[in-house]
């Protein structure tokens, strides 16, 4: 018999009976019933009840055997009596009667629980993540992510993509986020940098003759976390093709998205060929550029509205005159509330940095009251009503800013009544592109333009449009697939010609000089015949984690940092000696304290 095991914790059923067996694994419970001594060993697979009497030689070592501890049992396969069955258990009409235990190694006292509901907090979990990992949940998750990475593998390579693996170290690139820099000891003074994406490599590729490629991705990023962004790195479905237009690029990744939420889920998915909003839309209408389709309400532009003579409501129509615009938001069936349901969405809102929240209530008779209803006229309320396509019982909610900022905030006007009101769409996945996004945005800070995506996509008009339009008015073959509010990938058609490409970049203050060193192994590729091409790159973690149906995207990663970007477990980042730091050319500077408090 193997030293270890004959059959793993999850295996064994009534057609063992009588056999004898070995298991190996980690004490998951122990229960004193007096003369009987129970044992719940578990391992990836599942776990097995052992049992252990008194008189037996065992008993003594057992009986010492701390919870999470590593034992070998060998025994015999029974089956349970009709009171003990365990029916929520695969092998739970059975239970191993032991004859000879050894532990393999022992526990010491548990930091935290691993068995039971209770969830420690995070910085335990992380701290001995070895220890959350083994709790089911973990456990059903991290397989989970594995089972989606190899059918992500093979509905790819049936698609005829390759799989390729691009480098680590790199050179920095201006991808929209604070780059990892790593030094150089050969070169002193020089700096690689972790790839925020392998988006020059991938594009490199198609120049070298690939027609097809795609890589489970790590990519590096210096950026603050959040609930579906890990701080430091993560892992995305790199894709590239060549000679392909936006719609071989949906066509490619629909069915593959589809197939992988399908499979994985119970939840219903949109089918393919998913719904296309442009940025522009999803803006006036969702106020996100990632709209959730699960929620019904629809923003509406009523600035029209409070430039009426006979609309008396200042506060709007000063900031109006300066350049604001008034968007609406509904809340159907809100109008028996209680005055706290508003009151607290106010507050809500002041937290937010707004003034807060305006608003009109309609009674059953059609009439609207509210802070604001008496300065608008009955004749111009039932215009707004007709606009927003709501009626009495509903309540119209107001937010009057600068366009930018009022579609902004409307927007989680709209998320946050989606959710007191339970309006969202139950157990589906919702499914769209945004497309057709700006090439460019104007820096509020500074004025100057800058891109607003992907620098290296395809202006729409390719470099006639760059020569000829205002940057403001140019649209890129760039878009994003969100699912539920989520955006799990950013994708373009790219710029392949060295002559647009130097145009776009000078467009966004770069200079053709900056260009060459920033880019020079990429513009010399173009400068040799380069296909048109274009990818995308959804987000393997946030993949798993809406599958998952989990909060965030820590709860779907191995050994994921903190919120301050902190390995707990291993310790990083962490000092580095004085001879590292020579070596490297190196001199640390530690940053000024502040004025003590």
């Amino acid at each position: 018999m193997h030293p270890y095991r004959s059959h793993n914790c999850g295996e064994l059923r009534r057609d063992q009976i009588g056999q004898e067996v070995r298991l190996s694994g980690w004490v998951h419970s122990k229960r004193d019933h007096g003369n009987l001594l129970f044992l719940d060993l578990r391992d990836q697979y599942g776990l097995t009840q052992t049992v252990v009497e008194t008189e037996s030689t065992m008993f003594k070592l057992a009986e010492s055997v701390r919870v999470e501890s590593v034992i070998t049992v060998t025994g015999r396969v029974v089956e349970r009596s009709a009171e003990t069955i365990n029916n929520k258990l695969p092998t739970g009409h059975v239970e191993i009667t032991i004859a000879d235990l050894k532990i393999e190694s022992a526990a010491d006292t548990l930091p935290m629980q691993v068995s039971g509901g209770q969830v420690p907090g995070e910085d335990i979990r992380l701290k001995y993540r070895f220890l959350d990992l083994r709790r089911r949940q973990m456990q059903q998750n991290i397989q989970l992510r594995n089972n989606v990475i190899t059918s992500i593998r093979e509905l790819m390579t049936e698609q005829g993509f390759m799989e390729f693996q691009t480098p680590i170290l790199t050179s920095s690139s201006p991808e929209g986020a604070r780059d990892y820099l790593v030094p150089s000891r050969v070169h002193p003074g020089k700096f690689y940098a972790l790839p925020q994406a392998p988006q020059q490599f991938k594009q490199l590729i198609m120049v070298s003759g690939f027609d097809r490629y795609f890589q489970i991705a790590p990519c590096f990023r210096d950026e603050d976390a959040r609930a579906d962004r890990s701080p430091g790195e993560f892992y995305q479905l790199d894709v590239e093709m060549a000679f392909a237009t936006q719609d071989d690029v949906f066509d490619a990744i629909e069915p593959v998205l589809y197939k992988i939420f399908s499979k994985f889920s119970s939840w219903k998915v949109t089918e393919p060929p998913f719904p296309r909003i442009a940025f522009r839309d999803a803006m006036r209408l969702y106020g996100t550029d990632k709209p959730d389709l699960r929620n019904p309400l629809i923003i509406s532009d009523v600035t029209e509205y409070f430039l009426m003579p006979e609309v008396t409501f200042k506060a709007f129509r000063n900031q109006i005159e300066k350049g604001a615009v008034v968007k609406a938001i509904p809340a159907p069936a809100t109008n028996s509330r209680p005055r706290s349901f508003f009151d607290k969405l106010n507050d809500w809102a002041k937290a937010q940095g707004a003034p807060g929240l305006g608003y009109v209530t309609f009674d059953e008779s059609g009439t609207g009251k509210g802070p604001i209803a008496k300065f608008i006229p009955r004749e111009i309320q039932q215009k707004i009503k007709e606009t927003m396509d709501i009626g009495a019982g509903d309540t119209a909610f107001f937010v009057c800013d600068q366009l930018h900022l009022a579609a902004a905030f409307a927007g989680n006007v709209r998320t946050k009544l989606g959710a007191e009101l339970d309006l969202l769409e139950k157990d589906v996945f919702r499914m769209c592109w945004t497309v057709d996004f700006p090439m460019y945005e104007r820096d509020p800070e500074s004025g100057e333009i800058k891109f607003s995506h992907n620098p290296f996509s395809m202006p729409q008009g390719g470099k006639d449009a760059l020569d000829t339009e205002d940057p403001l008015d140019l649209l890129a073959y760039q878009y994003d697939i969100v699912c539920n509010g989520v955006e799990l990938s950013s994708g373009a058609i790219r710029n392949h010609q060295a002559d647009t490409m130097i145009k776009a970049f000078q467009i966004a203050g770069y200079s053709e000089q900056d260009v060459v060193e920033k880019f020079g192994g990429m513009l010399r590729a173009f400068q040799f015949g380069a296909p048109p091409h274009g990818g995308l790159a959804p987000g393997i973690d946030r993949i798993v984690m809406l599958i998952a149906n989990e909060p965030n995207i820590r709860e779907v990663t191995l050994f994921p940092m903190n919120q301050q970007a902190q390995d707990l477990l291993m310790s990083a980042p962490s000092e580095v000696n004085p001879r590292q730091l020579k070596e490297l050319f190196l001199h640390v500077q530690t940053p000024p304290k502040g004025p003590k408090s």
